[in-house]
């Protein structure tokens, strides 16, 4: 059994946020693969879905807490389904990648992202992190702003294609193949012409 987690807020008003593209991956995952439709779980603090992701079984998950307390919820649904955080997939905004890019790593830090501060104080740092690049504004005094507003129109045209290809490749993710994750995304979803310093992903500013 396996949690893929989806970050982001809940409610219409912040659907279409840069932050909340975990949200949408889950969104697309569940489509993709036939998954049942999301059902509240308001005693764990999210909306899950069960279904397959080729012979795994999989909880897909959205907290429906708000994003600085994305662990209670993460917490609760691994103690609920009785698993260790070393099989759970968390997906999610990252300003110090550049737009559109994807990377996928085990354990670390929190670069500032108040989402995987919680997920630190409530399960510890040993998870899946898939890190989906949304850019910085360049300025750290613009950071809640910036991912509280929405996608603009051209930014939709490499969003769009990253989080229907982070779902198409989503098996790769369970086969052990990370790599083939990763390399499987870029073929699909090619990132934006850079827009900033080749070198430009910020300081670990985030919120």
């Amino acid at each position: 059994m396996y949690v893929f987690a989806g970050l982001g807020n809940p409610g219409a008003r912040y659907a279409k946020n840069r932050h909340n593209i975990g949200y949408l991956v889950a969104d697309e995952i569940a489509r993709r693969h036939g998954f049942e439709g999301f059902r509240s779980r308001a005693r764990l603090g999210a909306d899950i879905a069960e279904g397959r992701i080729g012979d795994a079984r999989v909880a897909l998950m959205k907290p429906t807490t708000f994003m600085n307390e994305s662990g209670r919820a993460l917490g609760a649904v691994l103690r609920y389904y009785k698993i260790e955080p070393a099989t759970l997939f968390v997906f999610y905004d990252e300003l110090d990648l550049a737009p559109g890019k994807l990377r996928v790593r085990f354990g670390g830090g929190s670069a500032g992202h108040n989402g995987i501060k919680s997920l630190r104080a409530h399960i510890g740092p040993d998870y899946w992190r898939v890190r989906m690049g949304i850019g910085h504004p360049g300025d750290k005094d613009l950071v809640s702003d910036y991912v509280l507003s929405d996608f603009s129109k051209a930014e939709s045209l490499w969003m769009d294609k990253l989080v229907d290809a982070a779902a198409e490749a989503a098996p790769l993710l369970l086969a052990s193949e990370k790599n083939d994750f990763m390399t499987r995304v870029a073929l699909l979803a090619p990132p934006p012409p850079r827009q900033q310093k080749e070198n430009g992903e910020q300081p670990e500013d985030g919120i």
